[in-house]
């Protein structure tokens, strides 16, 4: 049967939400059919910018993983 996980995260844990996955994927030993995904930019005002001269909030990230088990 197939199944799917959701994963959430903000663009700046970029590297987290890979390593989530990953430890996911390593410990669940499911067979994966399909990845997919979306990232959602979140505009601020420009005093929202603050010190990092940045116009943009870090970005929403979804990944969500369709897969089997066993």
């Amino acid at each position: 049967m197939q199944q799917i996980r959701i994963f959430k995260s903000i663009e700046s844990d970029i590297g987290e939400l890979e390593r989530e996955i990953n430890g996911w994927l390593q410990e669940s030993g499911v067979t994966v059919i399909n990845v997919f995904g979306n990232i959602a930019p979140q505009t601020v005002n420009a005093e929202g910018a603050g010190a990092t001269g940045r116009a943009f909030s870090p970005s929403d990230i979804l990944m969500v993983v369709l897969y089997e088990s066993g």
